[in-house]
């Protein structure tokens, strides 16, 4: 049986962004344990490589005991269930991120009744923070650092 103390954060992060942070730091403080856990999608085309994208997760986030990274390819509640988590948790923005997060959460529900999803309202001053924002915020040579984590600015800057 999956331990609802134990979670799992899934998402791209490509890259991680303060949004993302908030979300991990309100979250490792509801569970024993929290995997954030990068999915691995080769038919998209990423700014950072998945093992980039662990590492980045893994120092912005050391000051969290209870926090580890991991990665997955698959459907997202088979690995949920291989971590013996009973949770899985979602980040919501705005409105129109709740449309597409019911719809999986249905989804994963009907695959996996033992597992429950978990939505985690963004800050609000946070709200409008995306990945997508800051991929191109950084491909037009803009200013990132409002929009992540200093670690993850530091390497996008090393980079350019």
């Amino acid at each position: 049986m999956p331990s609802p103390r134990v979670a799992v954060f899934p998402g791209t992060f490509d890259p991680l962004t303060l949004g993302h942070l908030d979300i991990i730091e309100r979250a490792s403080v509801l569970f024993d344990e929290l995997e954030v856990t990068v999915a691995v999608n080769e038919s998209k085309s990423s700014l950072l490589s998945v093992g980039q994208r662990q590492e980045l997760i893994q120092e912005a986030t050391t000051h969290l005991e209870n926090v580890s990274v991991g990665a997955f390819e698959g459907l997202v509640v088979d690995h949920v269930r291989s971590r013996g988590a009973g949770v899985l948790v979602r980040g919501l923005r705005q409105a129109s991120d709740f449309e597409y997060e019911i719809r999986m959460a249905f989804a994963n529900g009907q695959m996996a009744p033992d597992v429950e999803t978990v939505f985690l309202m963004t800050s609000a001053d946070r709200a409008y923070i995306s990945s997508t924002l800051v991929r191109e915020i950084y491909r037009w040579g803009g200013d990132i650092a409002p929009f992540v984590p200093q670690v993850v600015a530091d390497f996008l800057h090393s980079r350019q």
